[in-house]
């Protein structure tokens, strides 16, 4: 984060993850209903950390240590829902054409993130 940012919310991973998020809802609406309370849930959920992660760790509350805890949890939930994604295609719960929106979108905010973890680490 440089010094004009004032929020959690200014930042583009941030924006992004919030966007994943809704896709995810979106997407797992038509999943079959047994599936709500195991892939559904989990999915939904992963895609919430990503956000939530990067919120809760943001300075001013936090040190820098803390918010790079917080960035490697969301690359966690990242990568989780990336494995998530995979398996509801193969599962045949969605379309792989359909999906390839969703995993650019998860690629490109797990590159954010890593920049940003490196970013991070760079000032301790």
């Amino acid at each position: 984060m440089n010094q004009s940012t004032q929020s959690y919310k200014d930042l583009i991973v941030w924006q992004k993850g919030i966007e994943l998020a809704k896709a995810i809802y979106k997407m797992t609406r038509s999943f079959p209903a047994e599936e709500k309370f195991s892939l559904v849930s989990q999915m939904r959920r992963a895609a919430i950390s990503i956000p939530s992660n990067i919120a809760e760790g943001q300075p001013p509350r936090r040190t820098t240590p803390e918010f790079i805890q917080f960035v490697t949890h969301a690359q966690g939930s990242t990568a989780e829902l990336d494995t998530q994604i995979i398996l509801a295609v193969e599962l045949n719960f969605c379309p792989k054409k359909s999906v390839l929106p969703i995993y650019e979108l998860t690629d490109e905010i797990r590159r954010m993130l890593n920049a940003l973890h490196r970013k991070l680490a760079e000032r301790l």
